[in-house]
């Protein structure tokens, strides 16, 4: 009994299935999210913890290193590094692959609370955690400027207004606000004053939390209803804190105006935002995991306008940076490509069936079959991504073989004289098995690429997968679809006239065979010639394998660049303030960078910063040159970028200013300036202090290497 004759005998329900197929996939694939590489999840917890006034040593010794030890214990912990800066520390702890992250969250949060008592008791609060994912990065920047508001002002707009809104956006995960923080009060006392007036520290801080209550001040209660009687106490400018009486002398109040000086400020000063060369505030948004990068961000800009209007006209919206704009770009490529390839597989069949009905029958089976595997990717929570799509490009050369071979030998019947449905029957009955054999042999060539762990096997999983499903719905439709339609619309050889194509087509085969048989004959006529270029060829193979460059993934030019600022660790955030002002200025005069944006403080080292670099899309960073018969163009890469800034950069004293072009895919769960990180490790500080500096300058020696740095 063949597999395709039920089939062949109920049309109908065949047209039905097939049609199913392809609704199935073509709604699948508009919920398909889309991104540039597949979906892979890096267990990363982040644990910090601050002491405001403690020196890096102190923070490493007496916060890092009880943490580490607890840390140490949790199962499944394959790398925890940590990095203490003035007041605070910061552990990063990566897991394996395989481990709930939900589970190590508990485990973290269990190993906080028994190093609790070995932390210093004035630690203002419990360390906190949170789930961190490396490859993730920022799909979206806008940068806020303005001519007329302060810095604090348009902060207080971004984090109670903008955040909020930008974070109930569909696919948005995190927002963060950057380069400022909320408007505070500033009480900077005169030490030496207080001791004259014998008023303590505590005094004023109490007297300042007294005044600045906001709770009842009595009740009314009477026969029927009971009243609460309130006031505002709060104090909101540094021109109401002034009057504050904080503490009597010789009878004569003393007014906290008169001790000290009192400003309208922010909660944290060390924190600065630049965007193209202004001070600015920074929304950063990060999306949900796995959703439609696309979509998130075409959302976030239908709702640009609304923001607009939600803040003060004076706040100007930047768009600073966009991560869709490369990955629509490659997604579109691919796209193209894959439309490309279905275009060529259908050409070319139709040159060597040469008639219109006989190549339909394939010809619907290679769209059928791509479609039909999006609703398999949708089933199984895959994207469309670079590599998913290029299974894709890659099956079609596969999809449309089951197809041809049943319907060569469905011909093969039909030329002998047989009846079409016969021949339909015949021809699927004695090639069905001959089809399951190459499918399945296909298949088994991805399943070492199934099997692989770790990194690798995470990102081609989702190729090997989404190319086994095309090679299996293939397999389907030619045991199914194709001997249904080869009974439908073939016609019998009788009935079948050539046509000039076809008599043309002939000519050219002929031709090619007889130069192929003439080929064959001298081949075998001078053995050992053929087997010695055979084994040339292969000794150039594996010469060129070694002298071929090899990485773990190919460096991208995605349009965008990073940028960390270092300085020594006695760097004043002033200074540090200034620096980055000099670096954006040398930055913003590329002709090839299209906007930039940086920030220092906050949650990093006074003594560190970044940058965030947006390029101007590739057709505009080249020249064009046109020659006798064709235009030469020259574009300039992010590396190109990189190079030429490197000299001009260096000018600026007492920092360093490493750039790198940004990659979709990051490994490890400690960022670092550059794309290799080496690792010293001791039990005694004083020898890393000492052999850290002798390997950087080794390395500073190598010319295969540049923008060697050490944190």
């Amino acid at each position: 009994m063949s597999i395709s004759a039920p089939f062949i005998r109920r049309p109908i329900g065949t047209s039905l299935l097939a049609a199913a197929l392809l609704l199935s996939g073509i709604l699948a694939f508009f919920f398909l999210p889309v991104a540039s590489l597949p979906r892979v999840d890096f267990p990363v917890i982040g644990v910090g913890a601050s002491l405001p006034g403690a020196d890096p040593q102190t923070m490493a010794s007496a916060v890092a290193t009880p943490l580490e030890r607890q840390f140490g214990r949790i199962s499944g912990v394959n790398q925890m590094t940590s990095s203490s800066q003035l007041g605070s520390t910061g552990i990063t702890l990566q897991f394996d692959l395989n481990r709930n992250i939900d589970a190590a969250a508990r485990d973290v949060q269990a190993s906080i609370n028994a190093a609790r008592s070995q932390l210093p008791a004035n630690l203002p609060g419990n360390p906190s955690y949170r789930k961190a994912n490396p490859a993730d990065a920022p799909i979206f920047l806008i940068a806020l400027t303005s001519d007329t508001m302060t810095v604090p002002q348009m902060y207080d707009a971004a984090d109670s207004v903008l955040a909020q809104k930008v974070s109930q956006v569909k696919g948005v995960g995190q927002v963060f606000v950057w380069g400022s923080s909320q408007p505070a009060v500033r009480v900077e006392v005169n030490p030496t004053l207080l001791n004259k007036l014998g008023i303590g520290l505590d005094t004023v801080r109490t007297a300042l939390n007294a005044a600045n209550a906001n709770r009842a001040k009595g009740e009314i209660s009477g026969p029927e209803r009971d009243y609460s009687i309130d006031t505002t106490d709060q104090l909101f400018t540094a021109d109401e804190y002034r009057p504050l009486i904080v503490a009597y002398h010789d009878g004569a109040a003393v007014r906290l105006g008169d001790v000290g000086e009192v400003t309208d400020a922010v909660a944290d000063r060390r924190q600065i935002g630049l965007a193209d060369g202004k001070p600015a505030v920074l929304v950063v948004v990060f999306r949900q995991p796995g959703a439609n990068i696309i979509d998130t961000v075409d959302r976030i800009r239908e709702l640009m306008p609304y923001l607009q209007s939600s803040v003060s006209p004076a706040i100007k919206f930047t768009v600073a940076m966009d991560r869709t704009v490369t990955v629509r770009a490659s997604v579109k490529d691919i796209e193209t490509t894959l439309i490309i390839s279905v275009i060529l597989v259908i050409l070319v069949v139709f040159a060597f069936l040469r008639t219109v009905r006989a190549t339909i029958i394939p010809s619907i089976a290679v769209p059928l079959s791509l479609v039909g595997t999006c609703g398999g990717m949708y089933l199984l929570g895959y994207s469309l991504d670079n590599l998913s799509l290029m299974a894709l490009a890659i099956s079609t050369g596969f999809v449309v073989d089951d197809a041809i071979v049943v319907l060569e030998n469905i011909m093969r019947h039909v030329e002998h004289g047989v009846s079409v449905v016969k021949a339909a029957f015949q021809g699927a009955a004695e090639i069905g098995f001959t089809v399951l054999s190459m499918s399945v042999s296909l298949v088994a060539v991805f399943i070492p690429l199934l099997m692989m762990g770790g990194i690798v096997g995470r990102l081609f999983r989702e190729f090997a997968v989404t190319l086994s499903m095309a090679i299996g719905i293939s397999l389907v439709i030619s045991l199914t679809t194709t001997p249904t339609m080869c009974a439908k619309f073939l016609r019998p050889a009788k009935s079948e006239k050539h046509n000039r194509f076809y008599r043309a087509s002939e000519w050219i085969f002929e031709r090619l065979l007889g130069t192929y048989t003439r080929a064959l004959k001298w081949v075998l006529a001078y053995q050992p010639v053929t087997l010695t270029v055979t084994i040339l060829v292969a000794c150039l193979s594996v010469y060129l394998y070694i002298i071929v460059p090899k990485g773990f993934f190919p460096q991208q030019d995605t349009g965008r660049i990073m940028g960390g600022v270092m300085a020594s660790q006695d760097t004043s955030f002033q200074s540090m303030s200034s620096k980055m002002r000099q670096y954006l200025a040398i930055v913003m005069k590329d002709p090839a960078v299209e906007s930039v944006v940086g920030f220092a403080g906050g949650n990093t080292a006074q003594n560190q910063g970044r940058f965030f670099m947006m390029l101007k899309p590739l057709e505009q960073r080249g020249t064009c040159q046109k020659q006798h018969f064709w235009q030469s163009c020259h574009y300039v890469t992010a590396d190109d970028v990189i190079d030429r800034l490197r000299g001009k950069l260096a000018v600026v004293p007492g920092a360093t200013l490493i750039l790198q072009s940004a990659q979709d895919l990051t490994i490890g769960g400690r960022h670092g300036n550059a794309q290799y990180q080496y690792t010293l490790q001791s039990a005694n500080l004083d020898d890393l202090n000492n052999w850290a500096p002798r390997l950087l300058s080794k390395l500073r020696t190598m010319p295969e290497l540049r923008d060697q740095n050490s944190d």
